[in-house]
């Protein structure tokens, strides 16, 4: 499940300074303390962050090889060399391609540009430096966002008689090429070491052309936003300064490309950043560099459009080959600590995007692989915390080839070595890393409903926010609350009763939880609106996490759900008595954090199986689809439990209504689940008196349990017993949120398998 993650505890030490820096700052203290727990701890550090500019630029010439590279391009543009600048086909590679390009052509040399695509993999190759040679015949090849990682071809370059310069920003490998070479990881006098490939290349613009290449920062901030480094320190500058000038002065390409979306760090990384990956993607990376290398008004906007068709095409390819790899995941079952899967006629443009939506999903890290050959390339992504670059460096001797960082590589394997580097990376990251590092994380600053505009204001200030600038999020805890669609069959939600307003998008899966008197957690970040010149403060929901707490047993909505899962036909499970049941759970947990699933419906029941402690339970609904071992209580009746390889009924509803699709399912002898409906006084009697009832006051509500407390009923577990019997046999039907008796219809009890089930428990089954 889910887990709450607070970003920061302060000692009392901590404290006091920062409530000195927040008097200083005039700043609120929670501000303050976000900032200091994100290492600005300083009051000078403070400002700096809290007004970005390139005030704040470092020297290029602190960075290893810089010089040296200056004084090669210096010579190149005073001999009249030739010189080819060789770039990577992401968002990155061409940011670093248009910031260098367009600098040398100031500097006085006319560069020749060349990005492979896709097809070709990732970095230098001999074919590529072959058609380099064969069109172009250059003196010298400068490298940006790649090469770090290509010794052998850097001297393959030199054998041709070539110079060779490599910028990026890539890990360090354990052979670096010989030749001159710009990298901010190298331990230098240069302070920062998390540029992004077209970071570096601004950099070296800046060396070769001074402030003048300042107003090529824009193209460097897109590429650091699109290359997930941490928006901090120098990246935060170059993000922020890149913004002012989209802003104040956008180029027409990337006015066409962000259309009518204002410019901010998230249009950024979702509206522009997308449309030129998806050109390389769909083989076409020359595309995105003709876009941002042109100054041809009529080619930029055909350009354009090219790139939002292109993204387009990528969307569906990508939504298309994500579910394929979840089914070819799930058939594989998805119980290492790796999800590692190939496919014959994927498009390695893809892989990346659906490795990392597969990583988010499972929560661990997630390599796609597409055959070429007898090889197959593949990218690798990972989740927070878990070190995908160091995982694959320790299994190596697997690897024909790899590069990249801590949270996505690129892998190049033999189909001989595939199942090999699978065994080897399960073995190394379970080795190597603890089973809460792989639980869903939703990091928080804190207890939030306390806050004002003020407030707001100062945290609008800690923007751009990504990577390592997370947005500030806040919890607000919850009973039942008053949560309605905006409108009808909107997927939208506004949630009333916490002394707060709040917005949930897409919450409209989660109505029942929210209504329910289950404790919870709203994750939310504050936001203010403006209707009709008036400000409004609201929270927007981002996440609702939800723990069975031991709330009364009383519960409606989990009296609702046991009710609801009946069904006619008894479950076909293999009956274990309470200590061999717990062998079994014990050594399962033991053996595997993955693939089992333990349903329960009486809170008592899990003071009997110790062997599940630790295990966190989720309330009606899994919060992640992991497949993660899990706890769950009162399932709701859609909940789809076919992905676990065991699922065990700890108190043995004898009749339920759930998918488990393959799974080996078990159940305790012990039938204390039932013990509310057998306590029933459900006679034909009653529920005539209870139907009676509804022919003369209106009953509203999304399920049962609401339907019932809304409605006043004395006997509230009875009343909704009586609705799932009613609409099961076709007395009542749903309105959309109000409940109709449907006049003239005649039908018997033993219609009704709720019904049956009750007569069966009260008659001692």
């Amino acid at each position: 499940m889910k887990k709450i993650v607070r970003e920061f505890q302060f000692s009392s030490e901590e404290s006091e300074q920062i409530k000195s820096l927040a008097r200083a700052l005039d700043l609120t203290e929670t501000t303050a303390g976000i900032l200091f727990a994100r290492g600005i701890n300083t009051e000078e550090k403070m400002r700096a962050f809290l007004s970005p500019s390139a005030e704040h630029f470092l020297s290029p010439f602190l960075m290893r090889g810089m010089k040296e590279a200056v004084a090669l391009l210096t010579q190149a543009k005073e001999e009249g060399w030739r010189v080819a600048v060789f770039g990577d086909y992401d968002a990155d590679g061409i940011g670093a391609l248009a910031v260098l390009s367009r600098a040398l052509k100031r500097f006085g040399i006319e560069p020749y540009l060349y990005v492979p695509e896709r097809t070709d993999g990732y970095g230098m190759s001999v074919s590529a430096l072959d058609a380099i040679f064969d069109e172009f015949m250059p003196d010298l090849i400068v490298t940006v966002d790649c090469g770090i990682s290509n010794a052998e071809e850097v001297e393959y370059i030199k054998e041709q008689g070539a110079y060779v310069i490599v910028t990026d920003h890539h890990e360090l490998p354990e052979r670096l090429p010989d030749c001159i070479t710009v990298n901010p990881k190298f331990k230098d006098d240069y302070p920062y070491d998390n540029l992004c490939g077209a970071g570096v290349a601004f950099k070296l613009a800046v060396a070769l052309l001074g402030e003048s290449a300042y107003d090529l920062v824009d193209f460097a901030a897109i590429s650091t936003v699109a290359d997930s480094v941490p928006l901090l320190d120098e990246n935060r500058d170059i993000v922020a300064e890149g913004l002012k000038r989209i802003t104040q002065n956008p180029r027409p390409a990337i006015a066409a490309l962000l259309g009518d979306t204002a410019p901010c760090a998230q249009s950024l990384a979702f509206t522009v950043a997308p449309r030129i990956n998806a050109a390389g993607r769909m083989g076409d990376a020359r595309a995105a560099l003709r876009l941002f290398t042109t100054d041809d008004e009529e080619e930029i906007t055909r350009l354009a459009e090219l790139l939002n068709r292109y993204n387009a095409s990528r969307q569906k390819f990508c939504d298309e080959m994500g579910a394929q790899a979840k089914r070819q995941a799930l058939a594989e079952g998805a119980y290492s600590n790796v999800i590692m899967i190939a496919g014959c006629n994927w498009n390695a443009g893809f892989l990346g995007i659906a490795a990392a939506r597969l990583a988010e999903e499972f929560s661990r890290p997630a390599l796609l692989f597409a055959k070429h050959g007898d090889h197959y390339r593949g990218s690798a992504r990972s989740i927070d915390g878990v070190n995908i670059f160091e995982a694959l460096k320790a299994c190596s001797a697997d690897i024909e080839e790899f590069g990249g960082h801590s949270q996505a590589a690129g892998v190049n394997v033999k189909e001989e070595n595939f199942e090999r580097l699978k065994r080897s990376l399960d073995a190394y990251i379970g080795a190597h890393y603890a089973r809460e590092d792989f639980l869903p994380s939703v990091f928080v600053c804190g207890e939030g409903l306390g806050a004002d505009k003020k407030f707001v204001r100062e945290l609008n200030a800690l923007e751009p926010f990504g990577v390592g600038n997370r947005r500030p999020l806040f919890t607000a805890e919850a009973g039942h609350t008053q949560a309605r669609l905006l409108k009808p069959a909107s997927p939208h939600v506004a949630i009333d009763g916490c002394g707060f307003d709040f917005m949930y998008f897409g919450g409209a899966k989660e109505l029942d939880l929210l209504r329910s008197d289950v404790n919870k957690t709203l994750v939310f970040e504050y936001n203010v609106s403006t209707f009709r010149g008036r400000e409004q403060l609201k929270g927007i929901v981002r996440s609702v996490v939800c723990r069975d707490t031991g709330a009364e047993e009383t519960d409606l909505t989990a009296f609702e759900f046991l009710v609801r899962s009946l069904a006619e036909k008894r479950t076909d499970a293999e009956a274990l008595c309470e200590a061999d049941l717990n062998a079994f759970l014990a050594q399962k947990t033991e053996e595997c954090a993955y693939g089992l699933c333990a349903v329960y419906y009486n809170r008592e029941t899990l003071s009997r199986f110790p062997a599940l402690a630790g295990i966190s339970s989720d309330v009606f609904r899994l919060s992640s689809g992991s497949v993660a071992n899990a706890l769950l209580f009162a399932p709701a009746p859609d909940c789809d439990l076919s992905p676990f390889r065991e699922v065990v009924f700890l108190d043995a509803p004898p009749v339920l209504r759930l998918q488990t699709g393959n799974a080996r399912v078990l159940a305790s002898t012990e039938s204390r689940g039932l013990e509310r409906l057998r306590a029933l006084s459900a006679e034909r009697e009653n529920l005539l008196s209870v139907f009676a009832q509804l022919r003369t006051l209106p009953l509203i509500g999304s399920g049962y349990a609401e339907a019932a407390v809304n409605f006043g009923a004395e006997d509230k577990e009875l009343f909704v017993f009586a609705l799932n019997v009613f609409e099961e046999l076709g007395l009542i039907s749903d309105a959309g949120g109000r409940y109709e008796v449907n006049r003239g219809v005649r039908t018997d009890l033993r219609n009704s398998a709720a019904y049956n089930v009750w007569t069966e428990l009260k008659n001692g089954g």
